[in-house]
């Protein structure tokens, strides 16, 4: 079995962006999450994840959902969920009906934290869905913006706050009180 730190992944993750042999780096990734210790730093779920983004910066939008399947087979806990990391990949692969499903999913149940909204985010406005995008955009700041936050977690929210600035003006839509919060 193997231990798995954030300096481990970062390694990795810096070797890929060197090298442009990111399916290399997802097939070690892949590995390496197939033989994690239960108590490493970085959870098999994660490392599947990690995994799953590399396939996607090759281009390998089906073994990149495949990776995102397994996180969420898994069950583990990861930084952005799985579901709408499969959700993007599944859109480059046009897989309407699979993406919705998950986008579903994702409604019913709630992100559970802001990187997760982020994604959904700009995946939705890269996909030209800008009112799914103004959506999810809303829906996380409103859960967001009155909990007491971390530092981290205000830069989280106004960095959403921005994307969701950036889609309102495309939108064509008047400024509200959210966009106020930016001030």
């Amino acid at each position: 079995m193997t231990r798995v730190t954030t300096a481990d992944l970062d390694r990795l993750e810096f070797r890929a962006v060197q090298s442009g042999d990111h399916a290399d780096v997802a097939r070690e990734l892949l590995g390496l999450a197939n033989s994690v210790d239960a108590d490493s730093e970085v959870s098999r779920a994660e490392l599947f994840v990690r995994a799953g983004e590399q396939w996607e910066m090759a281009q390998e939008f089906d073994r990149a959902a495949r990776s995102y399947q397994r996180a969420i087979d898994d069950g583990g806990t990861t930084v952005i969920d799985a579901r709408a990391l499969q959700a993007g990949a599944l859109l480059e692969l046009d897989d309407m009906d699979g993406a919705g499903a998950r986008l579903e999913q994702l409604r019913a149940e709630g992100p559970r934290n802001l990187p997760t909204y982020i994604h959904l985010a700009e995946t939705l406005q890269a996909h030209g869905d800008l009112k799914g995008a103004h959506t999810w955009a809303t829906l996380g700041v409103e859960r967001f913006r009155h909990q007491d936050v971390s530092p981290y977690v205000h830069d989280l929210l106004m960095e959403l706050l921005r994307v969701r600035f950036r889609i309102r003006v495309d939108l064509g839509l008047d400024e509200d009180a959210l966009d106020r919060m930016l001030d």
